[in-house]
């Protein structure tokens, strides 16, 4: 048989030379051969190659670059920072900024703005746009997106993240893959798994069931393996005490168990050594001697675990050529996928439906958590208006680590906020000073903050109406890679300064900009509170439309907000939950994350997932199933029927939870399982469909390692939120 094999094997190599040469003597490279299949193209470029082009593909030769095969023709990839943009040019080996006059992008909204949405259409227009730009700017793979879960409120990065439920995450990723690689420009999927803060995460060993694993925290990885993300990126922490870049179970769940044939790459800096590499599924390495970060290398690009080590290794025997190819075939098809697709197209850049893009984006995200006495929209513009709080003025795409951003123009909240109301009298105070955007140091105030904080509150006196935009930004500790937040207060005295300002004027609004849930103590004291978002280029613009009434609001939240800290089920438990030990930390609230703790632990939130208010009012009603009874394997055809009841076009969102009245495992009081965003004007009645397949029902059981949907009864909650709740259906699954 092994005679047998290794026929085979060559006969396979002799024909994939014979089409390279065929096509050589046709005067067209290989990879121009519209006869062949990807598959084809892939084994005639692999025959070609020696076994050094073959390692060279495996390592990095510069920050952001990888090799080609000059000899071939085949050029080097392209790499950039950007979830939310492509990151300004940096320099080849160095992290400092290159300069580049040419390099000025669209910034779009943060993914937990886009999360906001709960539109996969939007998805799907910020991944063509993000891709365009990209294109643009010949990279070939973008950094992006993350689908890491929010865990819990003080996470560095889970601005960049899709919020806490997983069925959420893997809705949204997969339009805004489609959008990204219709341009030719790989996503690179991130960060692979259970990256869920940033304290430690170099070495932290994070221990969670199999059960969270499955059901939380690995179903929008999977999602995006389903979309044919061409590119993963590997987390920086350990899971079973060994990293995740080179992740033996980890890396056997994505490319055996869901099939998937792309590369898989490392964060920078995260690969540790050459035989886990090599043996444990890593394809791409990327930024090693470094932290990831900052710190410049004194080594050579040969000395990374996957150059020359690996290439004395299989030199000498212990690395085998079928371990190689694997890698080789995975980075060949990542290149025919990019830059070896002659069709391409050619992208553009900051261009105005870029703008406008990011801005529509911006827009469907934000979300009004609090209206009291209808106090927005501002219909009519009053004669004074003070604008209060640094973050109307700040360039929030400075700072925040990797996807920081060079925009070609930043609209900033004070700017919007004056071109909409022409006619008012708009005063501005600062209010308080956090310094420079610093990516791994505070930035230090260089105003007197008790000056600041009596400027506000008189402003504020002498207004009839105060828009304070506050929250968070992106300096060291705020929201920014490589550091948690260290309170769940707002940051720079600013519920103080609420409170003052509430106490001199009684119509004021609160515009939070973050990418976090934030401390709300100070809500009962203002009228209005939005949240904005870090919402790119375009903000100003679109926070103006939201409040003016222009656009009414529609987004939800994709995360609970707690009234507390404790109140979050992985803070909860204490330090060897959050934030570990230094060595290890253990997920104790396991599967209860986000609103399955709150509403099974019957602790309430201060503003539940799905939650999000309108200026105009809807009304669901006459929520049916097409049966009583499904198979396991079947589909629940569920229609409801929905009207705008108010005065003012907009949009709201049917969310279905579903719950397990009997289970023979502990599961959540309920779980998002669909949800659909329906736009209706004024007046305006449609019945909706959504389908949900029985499957998603199914828990992962331990036993059997594998999921496992019930027979017994289910209550299909249907809702504008998790906590609001219209209609309860009973349905049940029949046994196999």
């Amino acid at each position: 048989m092994r005679h047998f094999s290794v026929a085979i094997t060559s006969l396979t190599i002799f024909l994939s030379s014979l089409m390279f040469s065929l096509s050589a003597q046709a005067n067209q490279p290989v990879w121009c051969d519209e006869a062949l299949s990807e598959d084809e193209k892939v084994e005639a470029i692999l025959s070609q190659l020696t076994l050094e082009e073959k390692v060279k593909l495996c390592a990095a030769q510069g920050k952001f670059t990888t090799p080609g095969v000059p000899r071939l023709g085949i050029p080097e990839l392209w790499y950039s920072d950007g979830p939310h943009g492509v990151r300004a040019e940096i320099n080849w080996n160095d992290w400092g900024y290159a300069k580049w006059r040419n390099d000025s992008v669209t910034a779009f909204p943060a993914l937990t703005c886009l999360a906001a949405s709960f539109d996969p259409d939007l998805a799907y227009l910020y991944g063509q746009s993000l891709g365009a730009e990209a294109r643009y700017r010949k990279k070939d793979v973008i950094l992006g997106p993350g689908v890491n879960i929010y865990r819990m409120p003080l996470n560095g990065r889970n601005f960049e993240y899709m919020g806490e439920d997983p069925y959420l995450a893997s809705v949204m990723v997969q339009p805004y893959i489609r959008g990204v690689q219709e341009n030719g420009v790989a996503t690179c999927v991130k960060h692979y798994a259970l990256n869920n803060q940033e304290i430690d995460r170099g070495h932290i060993n994070v221990e969670v069931s199999e059960r969270a694993l499955r059901e939380i925290y690995l179903p929008a990885f999977k999602a995006a393996a389903d979309a044919g993300a061409w590119t993963f990126m590997g987390a920086y922490n350990q899971y079973k005490n060994q990293h995740c870049c080179h992740n033996e179970y980890l890396n056997k769940i994505l490319k055996e168990e869901w099939a998937w044939d792309g590369a898989f790459i490392t964060d920078w800096g995260g690969c540790h050594d050459t035989e886990q590499a090599v043996k444990n599924g890593l394809d791409l390495e990327m930024g090693t001697y470094t932290n990831g970060l900052t710190s410049e290398s004194k080594f050579d690009y040969n000395h990374y675990y996957l150059a020359d080590a690996f290439l004395q290794g299989l030199r000498n025997g212990k690395y085998s050529q079928e371990q190689l190819d694997d890698k080789a075939r995975r980075i060949i098809r990542l290149l025919l996928r990019t830059n070896l697709n002659s069709h391409r197209p050619w992208g553009s850049l900051a261009t105005g439906a870029h703008a406008k893009a990011a801005q529509k984006i911006a827009e469907g995200g934000m979300v009004l958590l609090q209206n009291k006495d209808n106090m927005l929209p501002i219909v009519k513009a009053p004669k004074r208006i003070a604008v209060i709080g640094e973050n109307a003025i700040r360039n929030l795409m400075q700072g925040g680590g990797s996807s920081e951003l060079k925009p070609k123009r930043v609209i900033t909240p004070l700017q919007g906020i004056k071109e909409r109301f022409p006619e008012a009298e708009i005063v501005f105070a600062r209010a308080y000073d956090s310094g420079k955007a610093m990516y791994s140091n505070e930035g230090k105030p260089t105003h007197n903050l008790d000056s600041l904080h009596a400027e506000a509150v008189r402003a504020a006196a002498q207004s009839d109406i105060v828009i304070f935009v506050g929250g968070l930004n992106k300096n060291h500790k705020q929201d920014c890679e490589a550091a948690d937040r260290y309170s769940y207060e707002l940051p720079f005295n600013q519920p103080k300064l609420i409170n003052d300002i509430a106490a001199v004027n009684e119509n004021v609004v609160v515009v939070l900009m973050s990418g976090n849930a934030v401390e709300t103590s100070w809500a009962p004291k203002v009228k209005a509170i939005v949240q904005a978002w870090y919402a790119g280029s375009e903000a100003g613009y679109a926070i103006a439309s939201v409040l003016s009434g222009d656009v009414n609001p529609s987004g939800k939240l994709p995360f609970s907000f707690p009234k507390k800290l404790s109140d979050n089920g992985a803070i909860s438990y204490g330090q060897l939950s959050y934030p570990g030990d230094g060595v290890k930390q253990v997920y104790m609230e396991d599967i209860l994350v986000g609103y399955r703790w709150h509403d099974t632990k019957k602790i309430p939130a201060a503003y539940p997932f799905g939650y999000g208010l309108s200026y105009t009012t809807f009304n669901l009603s006459n929520a049916r199933c097409d049966a009583n009874t499904y198979a396991s394997d079947g589909k629940i055809q569920l229609s409801i029927d929905i009207e705008n009841t108010g005065s003012r076009d907009g949009a709201e969102v049917i969310q279905v939870y579903v719950s397990d009245v009997k289970s023979s495992v502990a599961r959540p009081y309920q779980e998002l399982k669909a949800f659909q965003k329906v736009f209706l004007k004024a007046g305006e009645k449609q019945t909706v469909s959504l389908t949900i397949p029985v499957s998603s029902f199914a828990f992962w059981d331990e036993t059997s390692s594998s999921w496992n949907t019930e027979a017994g009864d289910y209550m299909l909650r249907v809702g504008n939120s998790s906590r609001q709740i219209s209609a309860n259906i009973r349905v049940k699954v029949k046994a196999e």
